[in-house]
């Protein structure tokens, strides 16, 4: 992942990096007051952001999303919690450009297949995040695995799978007029070559939807977490420590 630190060298990619921010932020500030968990996470549309941003602008919409994504928590949300809160995002967008990459196509729809590709990369990129931060809440004990990983996949996923589509179709000439594609604005020797997309690929999904799945499953059958609750439920090291391996293979997948 050369290119999320080679990135700040360059002075588009760093613009890009605030815009994505601001607007993601711009976004999630207005829908605070409808929380979805108190304190925590609310109804968020700007996940539209996240599923679109990082596909265009690659690292610099990686990190736009974990700044915006804190930025949002100054409006209510911000806690202990904020540091996983950050890193989920970030990686969100990593796991959404890289796996997009792996597959050498232009950050566009055109067909069916691109579509299925699309909800894909978007579906492990939820899960991606969904893991990383209900995995910290758990470790901070402040809530259990299954009472915020099952909400924070759902939201990421379901309005932006049908959503996403119409809104990189009407942005992606835009942007490429513009010359603003992230392939394009960077240097190719600041980009990190896929080295091992099947391996890269697998690792991936096994880390994150294989995470999230694990997590699901402990939490709720081993420490009687309703799937989906509020206020319910305990906490073990049980998540804590077994979902590490799948995470080491979520960041070893995004490097390969």
């Amino acid at each position: 992942m050369r290119e999320m630190f080679t990135m700040w060298k360059n002075t588009k990619m760093v613009m890009l990096t605030a815009l994505t921010a601001a607007v993601y932020a711009a976004i999630l500030i207005p829908f605070k007051g409808i929380p979805i968990i108190p304190g925590i996470t609310e109804f968020r549309p700007a996940q539209i952001i996240a599923a679109t941003f990082p596909l265009f602008f690659g690292p610099a919409g990686a990190w736009g999303l974990a700044f915006g994504n804190l930025i949002g928590d100054f409006f209510g949300t911000l806690g202990p919690g904020s540091f996983f809160g950050f890193f989920g995002n970030l990686f969100q967008g990593i796991v959404l450009y890289k796996v997009w990459q792996a597959l050498r196509k232009e950050a566009t729809i055109k067909s069916g297949k691109d579509f299925l590709h699309y909800a894909l990369a978007l579906i492990v990129s939820s899960a991606a995040c969904a893991t990383i931060i209900a995995w910290g809440l758990e470790v901070l004990r402040m809530l259990p695995f299954a009472v915020l990983g099952s909400i924070i996949f759902l939201n990421n996923a379901a309005v932006p799978i049908i959503l996403g589509p119409p809104l990189i179709l009407l942005l992606y000439p835009r942007i490429k007029k513009w010359d603003l594609l992230w392939t394009e604005v960077m240097d190719e020797d600041d980009i990190s070559p896929v080295r091992r997309p099947a391996v890269g690929q697998t690792l991936t999904w096994a880390g994150a939807f294989g995470g999230l799945v694990v997590g699901l499953l402990i939490s709720t059958g081993a420490y009687g977490a309703k799937l989906a609750g509020f206020g319910v439920g305990s906490y073990g090291v049980g998540v804590q420590i077994g979902l590490v391996p799948f995470i080491i293979a979520l960041v070893v997948g995004c490097l390969l």
